[in-house]
């Protein structure tokens, strides 16, 4: 709507077997085509529906095909865990393999994913959206600290700070459960009681990891917090960061993130929470856990997404839509 373009003319379906078909209803030969694909609750079926609808297309002569995908799926596994394997880098295969010539994405999980990826890719930023929410909608945010909820999203949180000025804080201790602290393999094969080991490979004693107490670096009395992150999914770790706020003083807590999946009693559980306010945009659809839950805002970023697409079509650069746009952001 923004760009005055209408939507191509195609359809998408199940078949009763539970096949997904996909059929092109116009010539799309020698054209750039933009395929928008959110990602609701079932992920894999979005996927599926993507991965046909650009081999279609690819089979139909489009000369370009990018897909508009605002939240990446599978970019939590983007580590090897243990005897898992790096599902994010499958899917950037096969999106490849399907005929992908470009992605426009938002606030991908790791910036390292781009790596993944044998073709171009533009990883925007929704924190332009976010702060100016802050600067707008909270009328004392002078006397805000934006918060991490964990070391790892420190950076982020400094970059928050940095440009509205404020107090940083992080959350540190025994209450977070982080990705960091999940099995990687490093102890496996597991050692056994009576188990012979060649003189020349002994290796250290590796010592046992123990979280210190539950702490919070930084000022929060009498103050605003702010927690900002990436994707806001399972809330225990939010909502257990809040009752460590409140009782540090805390008179008012928001959550904000740009993505919203806000999976399974995610609602209920920031209802019944300390937290005020839990702020995402609409990269994910989430109309159904608003109804549930007042305290979920929305920030509309179809505005950056609409001139990505104008300017990738133009053949201009993208430079402007990354202004002022840190590193750790």
């Amino acid at each position: 709507m923004r760009l005055g373009a209408e939507l191509g003319k195609s359809v998408v379906y199940q078949e009763t077997n539970g096949e997904t078909r996909v059929e092109i209803k116009e010539s799309v030969r020698g054209q750039d085509i933009f395929i928008i694909q959110t990602i609701p609750r079932d992920v894999n079926t979005a996927v599926m529906e993507l991965l046909i609808m650009a081999y279609a297309l690819k089979t139909s002569c489009a000369r370009n095909i990018i897909g508009v995908i605002p939240y990446f799926p599978y970019s939590k596994q983007s580590k090897m865990r243990k005897r898992g394997s790096i599902v994010c880098k499958l899917l950037a295969s096969m999106l490849a393999k399907a005929g992908l010539t470009h992605i426009i994405t938002m606030d991908l999980h790791q910036k390292e994913i781009q790596g993944f990826f044998s073709f171009p890719v533009d990883n925007l930023r929704a924190s332009p959206f976010l702060l100016q929410y802050i600067q707008e909608e909270i009328p004392d945010y002078r006397n805000a600290v934006i918060v991490a909820k964990s070391p790892g999203a420190a950076k982020r949180a400094q970059s928050y700070a940095e440009r509205l000025r404020l107090g940083l804080a992080v959350i540190h201790g025994e209450a977070q459960c982080t990705e960091q602290d999940m099995d990687d393999g490093r102890h496996s094969p597991p050692m056994l009681k009576n188990a012979t080991v060649h003189p020349g490979l002994e290796l250290p004693l590796m010592m046992a990891k123990e979280k210190p107490p539950i702490t919070v670096v930084g000022d929060v009395g009498g103050r605003i917090a702010i927690i900002v992150d990436d994707i806001i999914d399972d809330v225990e770790s939010f909502v257990a960061a809040a009752e460590i706020l409140k009782e540090r003083g805390a008179y008012k807590i928001f959550v904000m993130a740009t993505h919203g999946l806000l999976s399974a009693d995610a609602p209920r559980l920031i209802e019944e929470s300390s937290i005020d306010e839990v702020v995402v945009t609409n990269t994910v659809p989430h109309e159904v856990q608003k109804l549930q839950c007042p305290k979920i805002k929305t920030v509309d970023i179809s505005l950056i997404l609409s001139e990505a697409i104008r300017r990738i079509h133009n053949g201009e650069s993208m430079a402007y839509l990354f202004r002022n746009i840190t590193v750790d952001d």
